[in-house]
């Protein structure tokens, strides 16, 4: 896929999975076509233990690629302290994370699966403020948990981005505590309308671009496999939603994300 676009600035993406499996046998071609596209830097964010090695793999083969050590909280029974501690002092490990709270799944009794998650949450969080670096976070309808823990802990982060920010005006407060926001293809779906109502209430100085690929694919090409260079579309949105022009959204975003991920690189 490749883009006719003007590449006054090229945008990083903070936030895509390109340790996925739908990235299996094209990583080099797709990457390749996304940096003559117009896009600058991507950080992979951790997800799954397991894929770290690979994530750091990636990150050490394309110079303008980054990754972050973390836990999802889906994959919170293979979380091990020690093996994130391997690879947060690598050069090209930026944040900790993906980490977080996501009750979506869970049912009435599963009480005991939400302490885990926050204790698991916290341990990131303090792993974070122990190297001093950013927090990537996932929140998924467990806004007030994750609003009280980072709250509690945000005067110790060097800061942290709400991953996919999901429109909460609770978390939106957390702006005044060192937190950006992740805004994706989900600005683009029609059903969009409450990210699209709080958006302008975003400082702009808080606001970041992500792709969330292989997810989240942002029209014209919702159900396709998401590609960094997608987040084009998104920045679109983002400049028609708040009246400035694209390039000035790629700007801005991209001095954010250098803000909180790539200082004193």
């Amino acid at each position: 896929m490749f883009l006719d676009c003007d590449f006054k600035e090229k945008i990083i993406d903070t936030h895509c999975h390109l340790d996925s499996q739908a990235y299996f046998g094209y990583l080099d071609e797709m990457l390749m076509h996304a940096f003559a596209s117009g896009i600058d830097k991507i950080i992979i964010p951790g997800a799954d233990i397991k894929d770290l090695p690979r994530s750091r793999e990636i990150a050490h083969s394309y110079e303008n690629v980054y990754f972050s050590c973390g836990v999802h909280p889906y994959d919170i029974d293979d979380f091990d302290l020690d093996i994130l501690k391997e690879f947060i002092d690598d050069k090209k490990c930026v944040a900790v994370g993906e980490c977080g709270l996501d009750y979506y799944r869970l049912k009435n009794n599963d009480s005991h699966i939400k302490t885990k998650q926050k204790e698991i949450f916290i341990t990131q969080i303090e792993l974070a403020i122990a190297y001093k670096k950013p927090l990537i976070v996932h929140v998924r309808d467990a806004n007030e948990d994750s609003f009280n823990i980072l709250k509690s802990y945000a005067k110790y982060l060097q800061g942290g981005v709400l991953h996919c920010f999901n429109a909460s005006e609770l978390l939106l407060q957390l702006a005044n505590d060192g937190f950006y926001f992740g805004i994706g293809g989900v600005l683009t779906f029609k059903n969009a309308k409450n990210l699209i109502e709080i958006l302008p209430k975003i400082p702009k100085d808080k606001i970041v671009l992500e792709t969330d690929g292989p997810y989240l694919t942002p029209e014209p090409y919702r159900g396709k496999t998401n590609d960094p260079i997608l987040t084009h579309f998104v920045a679109q949105k983002i400049a028609q939603v708040l009246q400035l022009d694209k390039q000035e959204v790629i700007k801005l975003t991209n001095f954010n994300a250098k803000r909180l991920f790539f200082q004193g690189l």
